[in-house]
């Protein structure tokens, strides 16, 4: 990394990127550096860009599949932490502030010990509290969208900090201004490998909530069979967490060490929005949900599944759907990011195939290409 690095950032070269993402896979990076203030942060990205070094900011890695290359240029990540409550007023609300590398499922724990409403469903997500907002993670009937106020950002096209407003943000279907910002680094360049960079890099996350010890509206069926209310009802804040939790730990989407099903990126498709015509010539039987601009969601899952994608599909490996999960591809412990992609677009291409549908991937691809 040209220049010097900040006094108290931690500075490795060649570290392997298998080990600092969930899926584990990725080979290694020409630079990690971990950053403790968000001064420290801003510097290592200034200096990257003035270098015309490619830039790629890691938080939990839950969202990442990065090529067996590795990535040639310096990776980011930010080690800071907490929970700041300023002073609110009841009818206003309760303002949480908190800083880009806070894991996110702290976020939410502390909002349910604290009698906090609007998050609760967003339990046991996997990453940190910056990713949050770029693809406006969502779950159980519940998107981070609905609870944010504000995100504080380093502009790089700028070179600036700003703080970007609700509005601003442009919220939609695992999207945002955050993530439609990122531009592809040219393949063709041999100084950088392909990878999405970002103009905004998230500094801080201010979420707006509201007093009271009964969750939102519960807006998801198998939610609200759990908890064995009508959707639409509510339910105390911390039954609410527990189902989220219990749910998420069937599917294999709360991170076990012991657990070969958890190994994986979350949800490797996320589910289509498809124009009248495409839906319509769906099975009767297929999902349907109203989605935005006319469109017709329906379920990846179901279509994965229905298309001969079944639970382990791939077994024994190395790269397998997940035993629990359709939506996730997993790493029994051996794959590569090659193996990985190979399995994903066998389902890809299949769902394509039986339905004319085609999948998106939800995760970041870092010198890869599905």
């Amino acid at each position: 990394m040209p220049g010097a690095a900040p006094a108290h950032a931690t500075v490795e070269p060649g570290r392997r990127l298998a080990d600092l993402t969930t899926l584990r896979v990725g080979g290694p990076a020409r630079t990690v550096v971990e950053t403790t203030t968000e001064a420290e942060l801003v510097e290592v990205i200034r200096t990257a860009d003035a270098a015309g070094d490619p830039v790629l900011v890691l938080g939990g890695g839950s969202n990442l599949v990065v090529a067996d290359a590795g990535f040639d240029g310096v990776v980011v990540r930010d080690g800071r932490r907490g929970i700041d409550v300023p002073d609110a007023s009841a009818c206003a609300g309760v303002t949480l502030t908190v800083p880009a590398g806070t894991p996110w499922d702290e976020v939410v724990a502390y909002a349910v010990e604290h009698e906090l409403v609007g998050v609760e469903a967003l339990s046991g997500i996997p990453g940190s509290t910056g990713a949050t907002p770029v693809q406006n993670v969502g779950a159980y009937g519940q998107e981070v969208a609905q609870s944010i106020a504000h995100v504080r950002v380093w502009d790089r096209g700028r070179s600036r900090i700003r703080t970007l407003p609700f509005v601003t943000l442009d919220f939609g279907y695992r999207s945002s201004l955050l993530k439609r910002s990122m531009r592809t680094v040219d393949a063709d360049d041999p100084r950088a490998p392909w990878a999405p960079s970002p103009r905004y890099v998230v500094l801080d996350v201010t979420f707006q909530l509201r007093p009271g010890t009964l969750s939102a509206p519960i807006a998801y069926a198998e939610l609200a069979r759990t908890l064995g209310v009508a959707v639409g009802e509510r339910a105390p804040l911390a039954r609410v967490r527990e189902a989220v939790l219990g749910l998420r730990a069937g599917k294999g989407m709360v991170l076990d060490p012991a657990d070969p099903d958890t190994a994986s990126a979350g949800s490797f498709f996320t589910n289509p929005l498809l124009d009248a015509s495409t839906a319509a010539a769906l099975p009767p039987e297929a999902p349907r949900f109203p989605g935005a601009d006319g469109r017709v969601k329906s379920s990846a899952a179901w279509l994965i599944d229905h298309a001969g994608f079944t639970k382990g599909y791939g077994a024994p490996g190395p790269a397998t759907l997940s035993t629990k999960h359709t939506l996730a591809v997993t790493n029994r412990g051996t794959a590569t990011t090659d193996d990985v992609l190979a399995l994903a677009r066998r389902v890809r291409d299949g769902v394509r195939e039986r339905f004319g549908v085609e999948l998106e991937p939800e995760p970041v691809l870092v010198g890869v290409s599905l």
